[in-house]
């Protein structure tokens, strides 16, 4: 049911309702429209923070959830990796007798070991002939070498791996460093540029 106005204007118009409204504001003091305005200033605010914050709560539980579901069979996967070595230290003992049923027996093993793991997302961190990366590798001696350029992994004592495009065990390696000789004639070198600079001077 309408409403009208003394004159028969109906008093749910718009045009009726922003009068109303023009009558309350016009009735209302300036110092105390300020501090409404100052007030509803200040909610707003609070909301536009409280909604970023949720925002950003949403992202990062969701980001969580990816990193689980990426990561959650990286403890399984890490006590797996001693199998692994175990069955690699194995078949190197037994390099001698490879016609043997149980030296095959193991092979298989590993190979299947290695393909399940694998579409789990596990794969072997490339070492031996590759330049040292601190970031894969665990540098656990330096080697002399003159057939190598410097700071390249010679040996591998223990392998590592990735799970994804995360570092789950660091390869255990021996990295090549220049050999004495030439260290004796980079020290020759520069004394040699001593003795000349103060000969100069």
């Amino acid at each position: 049911m309408k409403d009208y106005d003394v004159d028969g204007n109906d008093l749910t118009s718009r045009e009726a309702i922003e009068t109303r409204e023009d009558e309350t504001a016009e009735g209302v003091p300036s110092d105390e429209k300020e501090r409404l305005s100052a007030d509803l200033q200040e909610a707003n605010d609070k909301y536009l923070r409280l909604y970023a914050e949720f925002e950003n709560y949403k992202k990062r539980v969701s980001k969580d959830k990816e990193e689980l579901v990426k990561f959650g069979n990286e403890s399984l996967l890490f006590e797996l990796l001693p199998v692994l070595d175990n069955l690699e230290m194995a078949l190197k003992h037994a390099q001698g007798d490879v016609s043997s049923g149980l030296v095959q027996g193991v092979e298989i093993t590993l190979k299947e070991l290695k393909k399940t793991l694998r579409r789990f997302g596990l794969s072997e961190i490339e070492a031996e002939g590759k330049p040292f990366n601190p970031l894969v590798h665990h540098a656990m001696s330096q080697v002399e070498r003159s057939d190598m350029a410097e700071n390249i992994v010679v040996e591998e004592f223990r392998k590592g791996y990735m799970l994804k495009d995360k570092v789950l065990r660091a390869s255990l390696v021996a990295v090549s460093k220049s050999t004495a000789k030439t260290d004796e004639k980079d020290e020759d070198m520069q004394r040699e540029n001593n003795y000349n600079t103060e000969e100069e001077s």
